[in-house]
């Protein structure tokens, strides 16, 4: 199955990001290994955005929020055993 946001197809969880925000993940959060010339540049680029859409921050924290409330399995932690450890019980504890 696809998944179209406009006429974009999303495939991965950066691409619903990027689409959601409008912008690339890597503009706010960097690349590793990016030179600080890349670094003033994309922080530049950054606060171009945020100047010119002054409540951008506000509106990605209600989407967010949105997205917790819509999604709370998104939160379901569990557990995972390592493949090749066992779990030992401890003494007097069933396993």
């Amino acid at each position: 199955m696809r998944t179209y946001i406009g006429r974009q197809q999303a495939i991965s969880a950066e691409d619903f990001a990027e689409l959601a925000l409008g912008t690339p993940v890597e503009l706010w959060l960097g690349v590793e290994g990016e030179s600080e010339e890349e670094r003033a540049a994309r922080e530049d680029a950054a606060r171009d955005i945020l100047a010119d859409n002054p409540n951008f921050p506000d509106d990605l924290v209600r989407m967010a929020a949105q997205v917790i409330e819509d999604n709370p399995d998104l939160f379901d932690v569990v557990a995972l055993v390592r493949p090749g450890r066992r779990r030992t019980a401890r003494k007097g504890v069933a396993a």
